[in-house]
């Protein structure tokens, strides 16, 4: 109520967009940060026309309604991004922001000006209390994205009261050292003062726009407005009827829209909607006899196509026993893939050179060089992951790189890409317990884990350089879903797939048998990423003692478990019962694979500091404990590793 005015100069003076056309390519963006107030995007996207109806509106919150609690782009037309969490919807912006930069300076011609869209943003004291926004500004004022104006709803209130417990900062202030374009509306009810600022903010050649305005929440409500009450709960029908009464309504009529309103707000922004896009999508008919290669891109990249011979450069590996750690691997496949895909873009959080993650020959984006393909994120783990939710909703392909242990920073905007069904790409690399000295701080035990209990979100571990391969061959034809890498910081054996162990085509079903034994296996060894090698190295040993061993490598448990009943009893016979799994991260989950009477090598608890060989083995990922362990399971020999009368799972300490 208080933004409401903003909201109305906004989208009816200065929002290009067409209400038939939600996906119109040239449509200025408008992000929801502060998504709580969604019923004011909600109200504004039905009276300009979009297909929310009234009936819509009457089941705001309600199951199975477009109008969720809060913004959800995959449920309401017009909604460019998924918001609630704080701070989400300003680094989403940003990224929005970016992609329009690059559009432009990638396909706009010399009377062809496809991309010059403005992407304006809603934030609140809390988005700006939370750390996300800082980033994210920190960046965007570092860029000079003078396409994006973010709205300050400086109500003073959140949910606890007065921010005047928390929040005394001087935002404006800030935002300048930003290096910001920072304006103040005193009074929003002066639309003139309104309009002023944000076609100030729009002329501002070289800076991001920040526009304080100071509101009142739930302004017009008698005895609520001005206080946290009006922040998340109902007014109630009483309340609703005076602040009808105090804006002159009547208050008898409910979920009323006057015909004059209809009149100045839906058949106006319809028609101007109609006459942009149809501008638009004229000039692109003749773009595309001037310039059919570079249309041709677009279109594809709108319908999340991959080019033709997208994949010809991706390199394969020779059978090599030293080999190559899977983030040296994995850069290497990217180089290739980015070479073939104008349109991917990324980079890392300050850690290119670790993980790997480098457009060749794509420049650097910043300021002066737009048409940059590789973002240099800075240290900012968690503005990186929802830039390149923005990234992706502006159908660029996003990627972004960290540590493993870093996604603990990033979760959130991870999260929101699952729900939103974004295929982002996330790069993170020094995997486990082996990259060694840096010590337990940057030693993931938990992440893996962790990140296979979101849903819609696929965690992928190879085990080496050729699993990487397919790994990537898989990621890339994904539109609906973001995938995770987890890569090692130590080398790999490269196997050879010649004739020993099985192809990484395997890959694409999540789990594969990597090595087959004659006959019923006695015991199956299955891991994934750097700890199948172990499995390798005990079922020669075992096999040279007389069992019968099966290794399955199991890169992909989401895509694994997609597969049908069939092909998983095959990979895993529910009649072979001595099972053990290894990976080098906590055991949780793997109980569902090896069962009551298996055994789960693993970690759970810190690691230390030291080198990688040693810590490895102080922590009992060993060719010697596997081999233990499968025996005990097998019931050839009892041992402290376990049995198959032992079914707690076995995990190693110091």
């Amino acid at each position: 109520m208080g933004m409401a005015p903003v909201m109305h100069v906004l989208w009816d003076r200065f929002m290009h967009h067409d209400p038939a056309d939600p996906a119109y390519a040239n449509r200025d963006r408008f992000v929801l940060s502060m998504g709580h107030a969604s019923m004011l995007l909600y109200s504004t996207l039905h009276l300009t026309g979009y297909d929310i109806s009234l009936d819509d509106l009457k089941k705001f919150r309600q199951l199975g309604a477009k109008c969720a609690g809060h913004p959800e782009n995959t449920l309401a037309p017009g909604v460019e991004t998924t918001t609630g969490p704080l701070g989400q919807g300003t680094a989403n912006s940003v990224g929005i922001a970016i992609a329009e930069k690059w559009l432009a300076s990638h396909f706009n011609r010399e009377d062809f000006p496809l991309f010059d869209y403005t992407t304006y943003a809603f934030c609140g004291d809390g988005d700006f209390m939370e750390g996300l926004s800082s980033e994210a500004a920190s960046l965007a004022g570092h860029l000079g994205l003078n396409n994006l104006v973010w709205f300050y709803d400086s109500n003073r209130i959140s949910i606890d009261g007065s921010t005047e417990i928390t929040f005394t900062e001087n935002v404006a202030a800030r935002f300048q050292a930003y290096g910001w374009f920072v304006q103040t509306v005193r009074d929003v009810q002066n639309l003139d003062e309104l309009h002023a600022a944000i076609e100030a903010a729009k002329a501002e050649p070289d800076r991001p726009s920040l526009i304080v305005t100071e509101t009142q929440i739930g302004f017009g409500s008698p005895n609520r407005a001005g206080t946290s009450k009006a922040h998340g709960e109902p007014l109630g029908e009483e309340e609703v009827r005076l602040a009808k009464e105090a804006y002159g309504w009547d208050p008898d009529k409910k979920f009323f829209v006057p015909d004059e309103v209809r009149a100045h707000m839906t058949t106006r922004s319809k028609a101007r909607g109609a006459e942009a896009s149809q501008a638009w999508n004229a000039m692109f008919d003749l773009y595309t006899k001037a310039h059919p290669d570079l249309a041709k891109q677009w279109r594809q990249m709108v319908a999340g196509e991959l080019p033709a011979g997208w994949d010809s450069g991706i390199p394969t590996f020779e059978a090599d026993p030293k080999g190559v750690a899977t983030r040296a691997s994995s850069g290497k496949v990217l180089d290739a893939i980015a070479t073939g895909l104008p349109w991917m873009m990324g980079g890392s959080a300050d850690l290119v050179a670790s993980t790997k993650t480098k457009v060749p020959d794509g420049g650097a984006f910043q300021k002066e060089t737009p048409g940059g393909r590789n973002i240099m994120f800075g240290v900012r783990e968690h503005a990186m992951a929802g830039i390149m939710n923005g990234l992706a909703l502006s159908h660029i392909r996003p990627f972004g790189s960290s540590f493993l242990t870093f996604t603990d920073y990033c979760r959130p905007s991870i999260r929101l890409a699952a729900l939103s069904e974004l295929p982002c790409i996330f790069v993170f690399t020094h995997d486990s317990i082996a990259l060694g000295e840096d010590g337990p701080t940057h030693q993931p035990i938990e992440h893996v884990s962790s990140l296979r209990a979101m849903p819609d979100l696929d965690v992928i571990r190879p085990c080496d350089a050729n699993e990487v391969v397919e790994s990537w061959k898989y990621i890339m034809p994904l539109t609906d879903r973001p995938v995770l890498l987890a890569l090692t910081r130590q080398g790999l054996p490269t196997l050879d797939r010649s004739s020993k162990y099985a192809s990484a085509k395997g890959v694409s079903r999540g789990a594969y048998v990597l090595l087959e034994c004659k006959g019923t296996p006695d015991v199956i060894l299955m891991g994934s990423g750097s700890e199948v090698h172990l499995c390798l190295g005990a079922a020669e040993q075992l096999t040279a003692d007389g069992l019968k061993v099966r290794v399955v490598s199991m890169p992909c448990w989401e895509q694994f478990e997609r597969q049908d009943q069939a092909y998983r009893d095959e990979v895993l016979p529910p009649s072979v019962r001595a099972r053990v799994s290894v990976e080098a991260g906590v055991t949780l989950g793997w109980g569902r694979y090896v069962g009551l009477d298996g055994v789960s090598i693993g970690i759970d608890h810190y690691g230390a500091s030291g080198p990688a060989s040693e810590v490895l083995k102080k922590f009992g990922f060993t060719v010697e404990n596997v081999v233990s362990a499968a025996r005990g399971v097998a019931g050839k020999k009892k041992s402290s590793a376990g049995s198959a009368k032992n079914r707690q799972p076995v995990t190693n300490s110091a």
